[in-house]
């Protein structure tokens, strides 16, 4: 391998973050940071919306029936 450093080298070695309670709790707060929510979100906001009336497009909903005083 060379040289002893943190390069390409070195990458197999990295076995230290394996620890189960570790591995189920370390970076959650980078997670948290990048995960869906955090951003825009310009495509998935209107999903639920769109999904409910099931997915018609380009459609004019119809003039409700005035009632008669």
């Amino acid at each position: 391998m060379g040289k002893k450093g943190k390069g390409t080298g070195s990458f197999g070695k990295r076995r230290n973050k394996t620890h189960t309670l570790c591995r189920h709790q370390w970076g959650q707060k980078a997670i948290r940071r990048k995960t869906t929510g955090t951003g825009r979100m310009s495509y998935l906001k209107d999903l639920p919306r769109r999904f409910k009336n099931g997915f018609r497009e380009g459609t004019e909903a119809k003039p409700k029936a005035v009632a008669a005083a």
